[in-house]
């Protein structure tokens, strides 16, 4: 099965995308943006690339890590490209991660000759393990700016999303998990209804049976019970993880100093997390919402210019999307080529 993308949707997305980011360059100054792209060096440029490949890099010893606690050993070069690629499928699809995963499962099942639903599940757990750093990065940056800074009205409610999304997301997880049994009856009973109608609308398209649903969908839940369970394995991949998000987040804070900024490096720790999570946007890999946020969030936290916070967005997102989307793309074609091979 080759890799099967709908070019004509993703040009749409990306149509989209740019438009996006048209409204915004225009509404903050479309000639104050570009004077201010004019003073970036080839140094910085260098500086805020190499930043994101070091993100890409550690959260690909993250999905390695990951898929050694399910038996899949992978070298960390190739887990570094395991990983771009699957940034590739979360920078084309809409609602980020949330539609890419899927895909992303079939580029790590293909590549490593591991079952389906333990590529999603090592996915999803990589996923899942990078939320804990992330709100952690971001309390820490919130108890920085509150000790050092008057709380505004934005950054109030900049407070409620983190310790909501500290509360209720690992609430959620935990319910989930504690009735698993149920969750696993609500998917196949589900799914399987869905994948016979999916039969009979697309031609050569067999339909699993139930019973294949159901086994399928355990295995994805004892997979996802195998890494909770590697300790040793886990704490590794939660590291990677942090260093990670240090990575991206410097890659922000590279680029406003680029622009002539030098911000405490806790504000970008409140940033870069929050503005991800406008990433579930229908446009591919968030692209435009994140841009959006981001304006939202630097202009109070730091004073800059709505202009300055944009093109610090530009040039944030230059080096972790478009890069991660570019290098992933060619990772994903290299996979490809070695197993057809």
């Amino acid at each position: 099965m080759p890799l099967d993308v709908d070019n004509r949707k993703v040009a749409v997305g990306f149509l989209g995308t740019a438009v996006v980011l048209a409204i915004l360059v225009y509404f903050v100054g479309t000639s104050e943006v570009i004077d201010t792209l004019a003073l970036l060096d080839l140094r910085s440029v260098g500086l805020i690339s190499l930043a994101g490949l070091s993100w890409l890099a550690a959260w690909g010893a993250c999905l390695r890590t990951v898929l050694g606690s399910l038996d899949v050993d992978v070298s960390y070069v190739r887990g570094f490209l395991l990983y771009a690629s699957a940034a590739f499928a979360n920078n084309v699809t809409p609602f980020g991660q949330a539609g890419g995963e899927p895909f992303s499962a079939f580029l790590i099942s293909r590549a490593t000759n591991a079952e389906y639903e333990r590529s999603l599940a090592a996915i999803a757990s990589v996923d899942s393990i990078n939320f804990l750093p992330s709100i952690a990065l971001a309390l820490f940056g919130l108890s920085y700016y509150t000790a050092r800074f008057t709380v505004g009205d934005r950054l109030v409610a900049v407070i409620g999303v983190v310790v909501a999304l500290a509360i209720g997301i690992p609430a959620l997880a935990y319910l989930a998990w504690r009735h698993r049994q149920r969750v696993k009856t609500t998917v196949t009973h589900g799914l399987a209804p869905l994948l016979r109608r999916i039969g009979r609308l697309v031609p050569g398209f067999t339909p699993p049976t139930t019973e294949s649903v159901r086994h399928r969908v355990a295995g994805f839940f004892d997979a996802i019970a195998r890494v909770a369970d590697d300790r040793h394995r886990l704490a590794r991949a939660v590291g990677f993880s942090a260093a990670g998000w240090f990575f991206m987040c410097l890659t922000l804070w590279l680029s406003l100093g680029a622009l002539g900024h030098t911000v405490p490096l806790p504000i970008v720790f409140i940033v870069v997390p929050v503005a991800t999570v406008a990433s579930v946007t229908p446009l591919p890999g968030g692209a435009g919402g994140v841009e959006f946020v981001l304006v939202l969030l630097l202009v109070p936290t730091t004073g800059i210019t709505a202009a300055t916070a944009a093109t610090a967005a530009i040039v944030f997102r230059g080096g972790t999307y478009w890069l991660s989307t570019a290098l992933g793309a060619v990772s994903a074609l290299a996979l490809q080529r070695h197993t057809t091979r």
